[in-house]
């Protein structure tokens, strides 16, 4: 929908600056919002963010979103249409070393943006979750109709917070939220704390990789333009009441409020063995391995059931690792002159 104004978050983000390129390429006016912290590379951030500049109805705002009277202010006056929130303290291994950050801005931000959304009529937040959420689940491949009560990061536990935070909105005052549970995103402009971005300096450094769980571990791993497409349909897509929702047997993922959860994963896991043999085909490099024990906060396994996403919003994420690992390595290489 064209002449539609979006509040993005963490739009110096990867995911966020990305979604944001999109929307503006389709005619929609962004406002998009960063604090410009130093969790990785800043340069990076800004490199993303000229790249947003160049295009007409772009603004950029840099703001914490726990600085609750200047969320207020921003949203009295901006008068959004909806609002994309993509913000937040990333990483499941940071949170271990500093949960502060993650409460600041995953729980203490995103309820001053359920307020600013509730007083000023926003028509539809989404927000981004996370496949972390499912926590000790072991069932594959991970639905949103399971019960996601144990999550092992305080990283998963804020954005189990952030989908119950919402559905009391959707709850109160009939705000529509939706929640996207992301699987391991990579890709061009990708964030250098992933496992790609790590891998690929390394190998090209001749250095060693860290290989956690001695290698036994399956990522359903999510090129990034798969996640944008599919952020862009759940946006047009507001979730409305389930009529057959029941008390006795509650769906987590649907609700009698306007409020609705979906996984975007590429539906098929794969071997980390298999991505770093597929990475060193890309660079015509061998990594040398350093084998190491599973991390705490981590999980061995995901594997995102994309039913509902593909029979609500006609979309399921499709690119090969072999294709994304491609592009990723061809943007690494020209962007670092490699």
């Amino acid at each position: 929908m064209k002449n539609m104004k979006v509040l993005v978050t963490g739009a110096a983000g990867f995911i966020g600056s990305q979604l944001s390129k999109r929307l503006l390429e389709r005619g929609n006016e962004i406002v998009g919002l960063d604090n410009l912290n130093e969790y990785y590379d800043i340069n990076l951030k800004k490199a993303r963010l000229t790249q947003l500049e160049e295009l007409p109805n772009f603004r950029f705002i840099k703001l914490e979103l726990a600085d609750r009277s200047s969320i207020a202010e921003l949203f009295a006056r901006e008068k959004f249409n909806r609002v994309v929130n993509l913000a937040a303290q990333a990483g499941v291994r940071y949170s271990i070393e500093n949960p502060h950050a993650y409460v600041d801005s995953n729980v203490v931000g995103f309820v001053n943006l359920l307020e600013g959304c509730r007083h000023n009529n926003v028509e539809h937040l989404v927000f981004a979750s996370s496949s972390s959420v499912y926590g000790l689940n072991t069932l594959m491949p991970f639905s949103v109709h399971q019960n996601v009560d144990h999550p092992i990061s305080l990283y998963a536990a804020t954005k189990k917070a952030n989908e119950l935070m919402a559905h009391t909105y959707a709850h109160l005052y009939n705000l529509p939220t939706t929640g996207l549970r992301f699987f391991t995103v990579y890709g061009p402009w990708g964030r250098p704390d992933m496992a790609l971005f790590k891998f690929t300096k390394a190998i090209l450094e001749d250095k060693p990789i860290d290989v956690y769980n001695y290698g036994k571990m399956r990522r359903d791993f999510t090129y990034i333009d798969d996640i944008v497409e599919g952020v862009i349909r759940v946006l047009e897509h507001i979730p409305s009441s389930n009529p057959d929702w029941s008390s006795d047997s509650p769906d987590p993922s649907t609700s009698p409020a306007p409020y609705k959860l979906y996984n975007i994963g590429n539906n098929q896991p794969v071997e980390l063995m298999h991505y770093i043999e597929t990475l060193e085909k890309a660079l015509g490099k061998p990594a040398k391995k350093n084998m190491l024990p599973m991390q705490a906060g981590d999980v061995p396994m995901t594997y995102a059931d994309v039913n509902d996403l593909e029979r609500e919003v006609g979309f399921k994420p499709q690119t090969s690792i072999v294709e994304g690992i491609g592009h990723f390595v061809k943007w690494y290489k020209s962007y670092y002159n490699d």
